[in-house]
């Protein structure tokens, strides 16, 4: 596993060279006291650079971006169909590695055998702010459902909160982490799935659509329990395991929570007013 401070450093760079295109006006800025945590929307095309706020320590995270604009326009962003151009055989198998320097926060690392790519999981999170129903699909992200899942089961995602919200360029609620920092984890790692191991150009963009629920990271197959929900279209590298959607239902509590805006009028910080998982159902 690459180390978390030179992840950091390179990420700084690259966000240094894209912002030099822009009015400065357009800089992200730090949120607390994560290194990361950047969000700038790059002028042309409508490409975004996204720093995930999701590491094994306090003061890394790796920025996620499109290639900066060279030329007179970049590509605009494609929309992810949410399905595979080929399926996965009718069972996987998930490796879930342990994470080096990380709190388990309580949990156990899933059994990663045999596991199905057919159907769906129902997954309830039920929030103080209202019920959020998603159906996870193993056919996109067979060992992100079966960990997600796992997690829910153990109870890992009761009494923690949706710690950010992100509310310029891209649209995205982040939650999954029982620290509430943005930097905690379960003590495991496992591989990025779809779009990520169907797109080999990842710096071009592509658009989560409203709906959709993506797994936050700090860098390629450093996935654990964060996620995002996009309650609108948001264009993102294809950096991001894409694994199901909020029902509608659903989305009428996430629609709720983003109405209500962000803590102290900004774009990048956490929910104006909390959102706190109280229990997590799956069927």
């Amino acid at each position: 596993m690459a180390d978390n401070s030179q992840r950091g450093a390179e990420a700084l760079n690259l966000l240094e060279r894209e912002l030099k295109s822009r009015d400065r006006k357009e800089k992200a800025r730090p949120l607390g006291v994560v290194l990361a945590s950047l969000l700038a929307i790059l002028a042309i095309g409508g490409g975004i650079t996204y720093m995930a706020t999701r590491s094994n320590d306090d003061a890394a995270s790796v920025a996620e971006s499109s290639q900066a604009a060279t030329t007179t326009a970049t590509p605009e962003a494609v929309a992810l169909t949410g399905k595979r151009a080929t399926p996965l055989a009718k069972t996987v198998e998930c490796t879930y590695n342990e994470s080096q320097g990380s709190d388990n926060n309580g949990a156990k690392v899933p059994d990663g055998k045999d596991i199905s790519t057919e159907g769906t999981a129902k997954v309830t999170f039920k929030t103080n702010q209202g019920d959020i129903p998603m159906e996870l699909d193993r056919a996109l992200a067979p060992c992100t459902v079966n960990a997600i899942t796992s997690l829910a089961k153990q109870g890992y995602y009761d009494d923690s909160v949706c710690h950010r919200m992100t509310s310029s360029g891209i649209f995205v609620i982040q939650c999954g982490d029982p620290t509430g920092t943005g930097s905690g984890g379960p003590g495991f790692q496992f591989a990025n799935e779809y779009p990520t191991d169907e797109i080999e150009d990842q710096s071009s963009p592509v658009t989560y659509p409203k709906g959709s629920l993506a797994m936050a990271n700090s860098g390629p197959d450093t996935n654990g329990s964060q996620f995002f929900i996009n309650y609108d279209d948001s264009p993102l590298a294809p950096a991001y395991t894409y694994f199901g959607t909020v029902t509608d239902k659903g989305m009428e509590t996430v629609d709720k929570i983003a109405r209500l805006g962000i803590q102290d009028g900004t774009t990048d910080g956490a929910p104006a007013k909390e959102v706190k998982i109280e229990s997590v159902s799956v069927a």
